[in-house]
């Protein structure tokens, strides 16, 4: 009868550790995830400067085209939504997904076709297209892109932070990049085009 006693005793006893030890495997967690998801449902924004010698136009972009020695050929343009600019002579040119010197190879090659010997072409963007800035800074809205700009500078652009903003809750929407938002930091570099967003944190 002891031995039967003592047995039961032992199974009960390894019975209730496991559970223990189950419950407390249960209620351990595997580490913080953020606000509104898991650590995978939004990624970092790349922090690599914006390469501005491969830009590519877009609609909203100013661009200077100068021919040496032909006043008639000079022009300032904003590309449209169609991408086309009209140029003289040359008629209507697609220039949206080109970059300023792609375009002005173009140009001078089909200035030599005809037109000119040994065009002098020269493209510039004059003026970029705006980025855009919503959410919990003092003055939401789009502002003239600027080479060089990161994140503190766009803020510092839209009146600075409102006291509602959350600095860990900042995302950007590259124009480049259509597989939505990313997370940014202060100085997570911001191109033409892109769309920035500060929600707001819960104190």
């Amino acid at each position: 009868m002891k031995l039967i006693v003592a047995r039961l005793t032992s199974r009960i006893l390894t019975l209730c550790g496991v559970a223990v030890l189950a419950a407390c495997a249960a209620s351990s967690p595997s580490g913080p995830a953020p606000a509104g998801g898991a650590a995978s449902d939004v990624v970092a924004a790349p922090e690599r400067p914006v390469d501005i010698d491969n830009y590519q136009l877009e609609q909203g972009d100013q661009i200077s085209i100068q021919v040496f020695d032909e006043p008639d050929l000079t022009m300032d343009q904003r590309v449209g939504a169609s991408g086309v600019i009209n140029f003289s002579y040359l008629g209507d040119l697609q220039v949206a997904g080109k970059t300023a010197q792609q375009l002005e190879r173009e140009i001078t090659g089909l200035l030599e076709n005809g037109y000119l010997v040994n065009p002098a072409v020269n493209v510039t963007v004059v003026e970029y297209r705006p980025f855009f800035i919503n959410g919990e800074v003092r003055s939401p809205g789009s502002y003239p892109y600027q080479p060089g700009l990161t994140l503190d500078k766009a803020i510092a652009l839209a009146g600075g932070l409102t006291d509602r903003a959350s600095t860990r809750k900042m995302f950007v929407q590259k124009a480049s990049n259509s597989d939505g938002q990313a997370r940014a930091s202060m100085s997570t570099p911001i191109a033409p085009g892109d769309i920035v967003s500060i929600e707001e944190g819960f104190f």
